[in-house]
Order: structure tokens, then C-alpha cells, then sequence
């Protein structure tokens, strides 16, 4: 091939590789980021339930000599080999406000599987719960545990305005981050949609709603149900709003009437129990 051909031809593939759409662009590129990030899990819950769960890619343990005692038995069950670290130095990329406690696991993310599989997995009553812009790592935290301890399938954030698993997130969780799925979904809109196609009744919760969440499911505990909740202050945005099959409200018994996303995820999880 001539000089020419190949200057043609390389034109030709840089124009094919600019006529791919935005979408298709940005897919590749969160793939590239996905399989490049982790994640530095620390404390001794999280640590622990990390290092004994089989579905962690697990790549560098640094530990105090008092933790690496603690977590002893974690640690031969995960056939690592731990660094051992002086307390006063402790060698992880920390934020030096972590409340370590000597412990500390880089690990690549947990992938869950697709949205469908996750929702439908399970025996008896399907629960998930749906976080529209909530951002701060302790509230989902304790949004996984409250999820782990109801039984729900799932906790579903979005790409982007959530809370990333993080080394905070994972303490909070107190080990639920091992066990309860957390998927960030592209789009909130299309994952209630794609929810309801598969028989999912989808509740939002708005405190002005005239409908409480009891009476949304009174004869229908054993349909699958998902809770959506929106990030305090804020709460749903419209599209959301727009998108649910029903708003609901949790009624309190005085006008204060207020509570955190994470107390009002286990309150509503506790209210749709089968």
C-alpha cells in the first residue's frame, strides 16, 4: 500500500472513530475508569467481611501489628499477605481523619450483575430501595445495612449525584456492602421504567404526599415493591416524581415530621415488609 492508501486509511479510522455517538463514547470511557479504579476499604468490620468474601478481588492488605492480630483468622481464610504497618505511620493512602483502627484493604469494586438479575433474585417478597440523589457515603451506608437486615434484593444509586463505594461508605455498612447488592444505574427514569416492565410497583416517598405508604400497599405485600427516596432537602426530582406509579408519605404523629433518608429508608422498608 502506498504512502497515500495508508495516510487515507488512517484518516478514514480516526473519522469512523469521531462519528461514534456521545453515548456510545462515554460507555467506553466508564468502562476504561470502572477497570481501572479501586477502592481502600478500612476499619475492622469492613476489612474483615471484605477479606472473607469470595466475590472480592482483593489486592493489598496493610495492617497494625494489633489488628493483624484481630483479624487473624480473616486474613488465613483470604490467603493474604498482609504489610505490616506502624501504628504511628500507617503506610494506606488514607484520609488522615479515617478511623482506621489499623486495618485498611485495597480492593477493585463489587460487580453485581445486570439490574434485571439482581431485582428478580431471591425467594418471597421482592424489595428494593432507589436513592435519587443522595450523595452522602454514611446515609448509603446505613441505607445497606437497614436494606441487609429488611432482606431487600438491592440498593440502586445512579452514575453520577450518588455515593461511590468508598472506604466511608463500607464502614458505615458495617460489613452489608459484602452481601447487600449496590448498583449506580445510568438514569433513574429508565431503571423505574425498566422496573415496572418487569412487575415492580415503585413507590416514591414525599412527606406532601396525601396517600401513606401502608395504604399504597394494603393487599399487595406480595407483589414486588421498590422505594424511592430523594436526597434531603431536595427530595425527588420532577422527573421522578413524574415516573413512579405512586408518591407516599410515612405519617408522623406530630408536625415536626421529618426524618433522615437513611432513618426513612428502614422505616419504609419495615412498612412493606411482606
Amino acid at each position: 500500500m502506498s504512502e497515500r492508501s495508508l495516510g487515507q486509511a488512517a484518516k478514514g479510522g480516526a473519522g469512523d472513530m469521531a462519528k461514534k455517538p456521545k453515548w456510545v463514547v462515554e460507555k467506553e470511557q466508564a468502562k476504561r475508569a470502572s477497570a481501572a479504579e479501586t477502592v481502600w476499604l478500612f476499619g475492622h468490620h469492613a476489612v474483615r467481611d471484605a477479606l472473607l468474601n469470595p466475590r472480592r478481588v482483593k489486592l493489598r492488605l496493610i495492617l497494625t501489628p494489633n489488628a493483624a492480630e484481630k483479624l487473624g483468622d480473616a486474613v488465613a481464610e483470604a490467603g493474604m499477605e498482609p504489610e505490616i504497618s506502624d501504628p504511628r505511620r500507617f503506610a494506606a493512602p488514607l484520609d488522615p481523619q479515617s478511623v482506621h483502627q489499623g486495618a485498611a484493604l485495597e480492593v477493585k469494586p463489587l460487580d453485581w450483575g445486570k439490574l434485571e438479575d439482581v431485582a428478580l433474585s431471591g425467594e418471597g417478597a421482592l424489595r428494593l430501595v432507589l436513592l435519587d440523589r443522595v450523595t452522602d457515603p454514611h446515609n448509603v451506608g446505613a441505607i445497606l445495612r437497614s436494606a441487609e437486615v429488611f432482606g431487600a434484593q438491592a440498593v440502586i444509586g445512579t452514575r453520577h449525584h450518588a455515593a461511590p463505594e468508598t472506604g466511608a461508605l463500607a464502614k458505615t455498612a458495617s460489613g452489608a456492602l459484602e452481601r447487600q447488592p449496590y448498583l449506580r444505574e445510568r438514569n433513574l427514569a429508565d431503571t423505574i421504567t425498566a422496573l415496572q416492565g418487569i412487575g415492580y410497583i415503585v413507590l416514591g416517598l414525599d412527606g406532601e404526599a396525601e396517600t401513606t405508604i401502608e395504604d399504597a400497599v394494603e393487599g399487595k405485600r406480595d407483589r414486588p415493591i421498590a422505594l424511592v427516596l430523594g436526597a434531603e432537602g431536595p427530595g425527588l426530582r420532577p422527573k421522578t416524581r413524574e415516573t413512579v406509579d405512586a408518591l407516599v408519605k410515612i405519617p408522623f404523629a406530630r408536625e415536626f415530621g421529618s426524618l433522615n433518608v437513611s432513618n426513612a429508608a428502614a422505616v419504609a422498608l419495615y412498612a412493606v415488609r411482606a
